[in-house]
């Protein structure tokens, strides 16, 4: 009859087609049909790293100042010394292989920026290097109160004729950060002493 055919009209074109059908569930599901496996953008600093890493996936001091000096993360300063990719790498070796890993550097990205960006603050003239004063500045930034005579020890190791540059701020600031790092782990009450035996002392000190 004509109104059986009607029903039959209208239930068919109330039932959404197969392509309509996933055209509802991706609005709904914006993930929905994404290729199976389907990886997320590869991480910037891959490229830097994997270019001199070992078969192991791990670098070394001479691969990281190879590896920081194509990345251009320095700008125009002077590049990072071995001595200074020594520490760093130290003050993240965790299992004291002597060698980074990729998620060690992506750390160490992190807070050369960090020391950049300061470096610059200061570093106002743009010469290349901050005085003294500047570096007590700089210091305290990063939450560091340090007493006059500890400042000078510093001073006189990280300086030339009173100006400090950006590596030496940089090795600086790697090996206070890791130092901290030491006396927090033994300062187990929180009162700002800690002991070292002998051993463990030499350890700390000459490791970094």
């Amino acid at each position: 009859s004509i109104y059986r055919t009607l029903c039959t009209l209208s239930i068919t074109r109330a039932t959404p087609s197969k392509s309509e059908q996933d055209h509802f569930v991706k609005m709904a599901y914006p993930g929905y049909g994404a290729p199976f496996g389907s990886q997320p953008p590869p991480d910037p600093l891959w490229p830097f790293f994997s270019a001199v890493a070992g078969q192991d996936g791990q670098i070394d001091a001479l691969e990281l100042q190879t590896c920081l000096t194509r990345s251009g993360i320095g700008g125009t300063y002077e590049q990072f010394s071995k001595e200074t990719c020594r520490i760093m790498i130290a003050m993240l070796d965790r299992d004291r292989s002597g060698k980074m890993g990729f998620n060690e550097f992506k750390e160490l990205w992190t807070a050369l920026n960090q020391w950049k960006t300061t470096f610059m603050t200061y570093d106002a003239d743009r010469s290349g290097t901050i005085d003294p004063r500047e570096f007590q500045q700089a210091l305290g930034s990063f939450g560091f109160r340090l007493q006059p005579a500890t400042l000078h020890v510093l001073v006189g190791r990280y300086s030339d004729n009173g100006h400090i540059k950006f590596d030496d701020f940089v090795a600086c600031c790697v090996k206070i950060r890791a130092l901290t790092g030491h006396f927090q782990a033994r300062d187990t009450q929180r009162n700002g002493t800690a002991t070292f035996t002998f051993d463990d002392f030499i350890q700390v000190a000459m490791g970094i």
